[in-house]
């Protein structure tokens, strides 16, 4: 029970875009289906292309859109929308095709309240449009605040006075969330989670450059899509095999590398999985550069930060 909704609106008569259908289009794609092909959202697209010459979005129509994408149980419902937005004195608004001054499209503070009132467990927002960092806000209390009920995340492309920028006929903000999704911000597990697109976004920006924001609250982070790890969880559970004290080195022979000739299968089974796990950072050599140098020259290896850190996970299962 997994849903999605991806607007992506071209069609304005006031002011057409080019990305968003393709934006919608893109996360429609990558959020069907895990990277290995397994079901992930179902997923709901709604478009308005240039061209199309008629109005299909309209306020009434994104509204209950999102109504129905919130309204029953799921185990996440995940809401996009890529195109114009705006702001006047009562707030910010997902401007939608019909839109009139003082009544622009949906409302941010409603589409905060459906998500505040969702049945699903978690909700993600993710709105690629100008002023987009207004949702969540309560310009009511202080704008500089969020009200957001537990298990409600929103990413938004830039800050309530900042304006969203299209970038090689795609919004930038989600053509990162798209590379992000495809394993850019995969942890070692292959998990794509709402900080962790974050992470990936901020980290492709600039001082200069629209800023993105998140806001959250949540007890437990959600994957929202599985790519390949870039190391065997295997492996990694072995980490308290290979070091059954996490804080001590690990010393290492010339037995270990394939190259020499007195080598021993054991150690070199155990050194492969070793230097596969200096890879990803999770183990360093002591003393030199290269684990092949360690190895060679009787020196050790010891666990990084992050290496005790999943060694933690594996010693508790919880990989």
């Amino acid at each position: 029970m997994r849903r999605a909704l991806l607007v992506g609106i071209d069609l304005y008569s006031f002011g057409a875009l080019r990305g968003c259908v393709s934006d919608a289009e893109r996360m429609a794609a990558l959020l069907s289906k895990h990277e290995n092909g397994t079901p992930n959202f179902e997923c709901r697209s709604m478009v308005a292309p240039n061209g199309g010459g008629t109005t299909v979005v309209t306020r009434s129509v994104l509204r209950q859109a999102i109504d129905q994408l919130f309204r029953d149980k799921a185990e996440v419902a995940l809401l996009h929308f890529s195109g114009h937005g705006t702001e006047n004195n009562l707030g910010g608004y997902l401007v939608t095709q019909d839109a009139k001054s003082y009544d622009e499209g949906v409302s941010m503070a409603d589409v905060l309240k459906m998500a505040n009132e969702s049945r699903a467990d978690e909700v993600v927002i993710l709105l690629d449009c100008c002023h987009s960092g207004n949702m969540g806000t309560a310009p009511t209390i202080d704008n500089t605040k969020s009200v957001l009920r537990e298990g409600v995340s929103i990413l938004t492309a830039s800050r309530g006075d900042q304006v969203s920028v299209e970038s090689s006929g795609a919004g930038l903000f989600s053509s990162l969330v798209g590379d992000a999704l495809e394993g850019g911000g995969a942890d070692l597990l292959g998990d794509v989670t709402a900080p962790s697109i974050y992470a990936f976004v901020e980290g492709a920006l600039g001082a200069w450059d629209q800023r993105p924001l998140f806001k959250s609250h949540v007890s437990k982070v959600v994957p929202l899509r599985k790519c390949t790890p870039p190391i065997d969880t295997a492996i990694l559970r072995e980490l308290p095999t290979l070091f059954p004290v996490p804080a001590e080195d690990l010393p290492l022979s010339p037995e270990c590398e394939a190259t020499c000739e007195k080598r021993d299968d054991a150690k070199h089974k155990m050194f492969c999985k070793l230097q596969a796990l200096n890879r990803v950072h999770l183990v360093v050599p002591v003393g030199v550069d290269h684990m092949y140098d360690a190895a060679m020259q009787s020196k050790a290896c010891r666990l990084t930060a992050a290496g005790r850190y999943y060694w933690r996970l594996a010693r508790d299962n919880r990989l």
